[in-house]
């Protein structure tokens, strides 16, 4: 019996971002800006309260990313309309959203990407944060 081969999370993080377009700040703000991308806050709320909202992001915890932005889902968000839309999904940093990103995918929604640098490099870029 083989024993199979074990990915670091470091490794992981490189091979899902080799199928991403990920975006930066600037770019996920021209394109929310133009009604060509939507915009997911997968941050948890203390991380939210502490910082504030991007505006006009669609706020789903990471838990329930997959069922809120599945179009065919029984529970989904009324935004997910279709496996076309380009989702830009952003965590704090850039590292979880990478991974929801990936899953996005696998449910056929072929251009989720996420955002390089999260919501700091969104807040330190100088891009419109609201409170919470």
């Amino acid at each position: 019996m083989s024993t199979p081969h074990r990915v670091g999370i470091d490794e992981l993080l490189e091979q899902v971002r080799e199928n991403l377009d990920r975006v930066a700040a600037e770019e996920a703000y021209e394109a929310a800006q133009a009604g060509e991308a939507l915009l997911v806050d997968t941050r948890y709320a203390a991380l939210r309260e502490r910082d504030g909202l991007i505006p006009g992001a669609l706020v789903v915890e990471r838990n329930e990313l997959e069922w809120r932005l599945d179009p065919q889902g029984s529970h989904r968000a009324p935004e997910a309309t279709s496996h076309d839309l380009r989702v830009v999904v952003f965590c704090n940093e850039g590292y979880a959203s990478s991974l929801a990103a990936a899953s996005l995918r696998q449910l056929g929604l072929h251009r989720a990407t996420d955002l390089v640098g999260g919501f700091q490099a969104w807040k330190a870029a100088g891009l419109p944060v609201t409170a919470a």
